[in-house]
């Protein structure tokens, strides 16, 4: 009996002794470590009693505003403290936090893309912040209650709500806000308030009228047309302060008088007259017969035969292509042909100028062509096959403007010494780049492109629309007797690749300041691709040989548009650059690029390669070497660039391994849109106190402009 009363004592004891530990245990490190960067970004408060710049137990001593589930930080309640500064770069560690509030406080800066990722309640109002809302929110699907007004935040609001389907409420107000409503809005079944106003949208509010709202505030925009039907159902609507349409409303809307909004929160208005059926009918009727006769006169123009424009010394200019609706070809002039001496001898349709067409309202150097199916007879022994630049209409499709100079493979041919391998440059992932001479002194940079595509005009029209100062423009095309060749401006001083990992007697090491530089136009560029571009265009071959550098040291991102000949992107990336979530083309998204300009950040960084076989096996991979030394700022000097020579700013270091870390997240929900890097970067520029400080040192253009670039 005694034996048994003892395994029972000791089985409470055991028992007492784990709920103890599991309550007032130490907390999980990488809540920690969060926690204490968080507080020294908010200037290491005095309000905030209990809290450490380093290490310490917020669950077992009671940080202020902190509380705990087991050893787990649950809530984070520091409302009101006339708290200061930023709130760090490390709260997506706060895995199991659920409720962040720090709203009233006197925090700036940008919003953090790194919140908990777990948050079902978020409340950061009365601060002021700018920039806009973090796209991370856009993955927190148990999100309930986002409250972010009286702030500063500007800009379009991203249509990013898709996933919040648990979204109960929503407060964007006393903002800066302007554009459109985001589409995924009407995706917000369960939202019950929602607040906007005393922003500058625009636009009308019809994405709202599916909602079962019982509070929606939208005064003081700039919000036009008509108040939907549905908003009859809200208990408290105010809607006052815009400008709303006072014609007629067409008949599935339901016109609110908002004159009073101001005094009353519920429904207010009075129903629209109604409109006269016999009306109705009769301007039905009347657009009916309108469009019958269109189609029937387009039908008639449609059947006009191809006229094809001879080419004349005197006429002979670039041009770009347009392929609009009703399947004309617009072709542009342009001096670009004539300045690097390569004039348009032959294309896929052959050149014919008249009189009529050079007074046409489209300008001295501008035609406009039909196109048939077959060229006349007479011009079917051109240069050019019939079936080598094919281009396939279809009526549900048309392409973008082919804004580039179609140019003559006879005229490349000669340029690039007949694709003479004295001119090779070098040979990129989906083909090889020839150095071109022009006649007058002109240089250029010719891709011919190995790759087979189904439709090579379709890939040209979308790499022309294109235009970025840190993108490699395209400059011409041609597509000729099998050739598909891409004309590209030279960049003289080569690739971020050479610069970096290839011994070179001819210029100096990069400085701090150039490669922060270099990191940020490249950073401008993939941002312009992803979030400038509609649709967005994925770049799928990131790395420092796709980075060129101008005389200036300017940077310059090449294959931009040519995702599509990328089927192995594996094989196209090399070793060191494949985001941890590949395993097949289809897996590489926007967060993957972000990845690999992690990498080579990396590089810029340290000055080491992505993979390096003649390293130790622990250090061959970069990411795998360096990512567990990018916060401790002891270490981090150790793997900097010896060539900096010690020649860099702490801060600006510090900042830019910061911004590292979070593009090479193994999570690809856990790296910023590229939009974010651009931020920080700035801030890494700005820091940076040493940027004129060696100017005579300044890395120098390279002396030989015969060194093989890649592209």
């Amino acid at each position: 009996m005694a034996q048994y009363l003892i395994a029972l004592i000791a089985a409470v004891v055991f028992i007492v002794v784990h709920l103890v530990v599991s309550i007032t245990g130490e907390t999980n490190s990488p809540d920690v470590s969060a926690l204490t960067v968080m507080y020294k970004s908010l200037n290491s408060p005095s309000q905030l009693t209990g809290w450490k710049s380093s290490g310490g137990d917020p669950c077992g001593k009671s940080w202020k505003g902190i509380s705990c589930s087991g050893s787990s930080v649950t809530e984070i309640k520091l409302s009101g403290l006339g708290l200061t500064g930023t709130l760090g770069y490390q709260l997506s560690s706060l895995a199991s936090v659920t409720y962040f509030d720090l709203s009233r406080n006197n925090l700036h800066g940008d919003i953090p893309y790194q919140l908990p990722p777990s948050a079902v309640h978020i409340n950061l109002a009365g601060n002021t912040f700018t920039g806009g809302v973090p796209y991370s929110i856009s993955e927190m699907s148990d999100l309930e209650t986002l409250i972010l007004a009286n702030n500063q935040l500007s800009g379009q609001a991203s249509d990013m709500f898709g996933k919040l389907r648990k979204l109960y409420e929503l407060d964007l107000s006393f903002n800066r806000f302007s554009g459109n409503l985001p589409q995924s809005f009407g995706s917000l079944k369960l939202l019950k308030t929602l607040y906007l106003q005393n922003n500058q949208f625009t636009g009308s509010v019809n994405v709202l009228a599916s909602l079962h709202l019982d509070n929606l505030n939208i005064q003081n925009n700039q919000f036009t047309g008509w108040i939907p039907d549905g908003f009859k159902k809200i208990a408290n609507l105010q809607a006052g302060g815009n400008s709303w349409s006072s014609s007629r409303a067409p008949p599935h809307y339901h016109i609110y008088n908002n004159d009073n909004d101001d005094r009353s929160s519920g429904a207010v208005g009075k129903k629209s007259s109604v409109i006269n059926g016999l009306a109705i009918g009769g301007a039905v009727v009347a657009v009916l017969f309108i469009i019958v006769f269109l189609l029937a006169l387009m039908k008639k123009k449609s059947a006009t035969s191809l006229h094809y424009i001879d080419e004349s010394d005197s006429q002979r200019r670039s041009f770009a292509l347009l392929v609009s609706h009703d399947k004309d070809f617009k072709f542009m002039g342009s001096s670009a042909a004539a300045d690097m001496n390569i004039l348009p001898r032959s294309t896929s349709v052959g050149l014919k100028t008249s009189a009529s067409d050079q007074s046409s309202s489209f300008g001295e150097n501008e035609f406009k062509i039909k196109f048939n199916s077959k060229p006349p007879t007479s011009e079917r022994n051109s240069s050019v096959s019939e079936n080598d630049f094919k281009i396939k209409f279809n009526s549900k499709r048309s392409l973008e403007p082919v804004n580039a100079s179609a140019m003559s493979l006879v005229d490349l041919q000669s340029a690039t010494g007949g694709f003479s391998t004295n001119r090779l440059l070098g040979k990129g992932s989906i083909g090889c780049v020839y150095k071109a001479k022009c006649a007058v002194g002109k240089v250029l940079a010719v891709k011919k492109v190995d790759s087979p595509t189904l439709d090579f005009v379709e890939v040209i029209s979308g790499i022309s629309r294109l235009h970025h100062p840190n993108i490699s423009e395209l400059v011409g095309f041609c597509s000729e007797s099998g050739f598909n060749l891409l004309v590209y401006e030279y960049e003289r001083n080569g690739s971020l690749h050479d610069y970096l990992h290839l011994s070179d007697d001819y210029c100096n090491p990069l400085t701090w300041d150039t490669r922060v530089r270099i990191a940020l136009g490249t950073a401008r560029a993939i941002e312009y691709l992803h979030e400038v571009c509609s649709p967005s265009t994925i770049h799928k071959n990131i790395k420092s040989s796709s980075i060129l550098l101008d005389i200036e040291l300017n940077s310059h991102l090449s294959d931009c548009g040519l995702a599509s000949f990328y089927q192995e992107t594996n094989k196209t990336l090399g070793p060191g650059y494949q985001p941890p979530e590949y395993n097949k083309p289809s897996d590489y998204t926007m967060k993957s690029d972000v990845y690999c300009f992690g990498v080579v950040m990396l590089e810029l960084l340290t000055g080491r390669k992505p993979f390096d076989s003649s390293k130790p096996r622990p250090e061959q991979s970069l990411v795998r070497w360096a990512m567990p030394q990018l916060h401790d700022i002891g270490v981090l000097a150790q793997i900097v660039d010896p060539a900096l020579r010690g020649l860099y700013s702490p801060k600006s270091l510090s900042r830019f391994a910061d911004v590292i870390a979070l593009c090479v997240q193994p999570e690809p929900e856990f790296r910023p849109p590229m939009s974010e890097v651009v931020q920080a970067l700035v801030l890494c520029v700005q820091r940076s106190s040493i940027s004129k400080k060696i100017g005579g040192e300044l890395s120098t253009s390279r002396q030989s402009d015969e060194s093989d670039y890649y592209y």
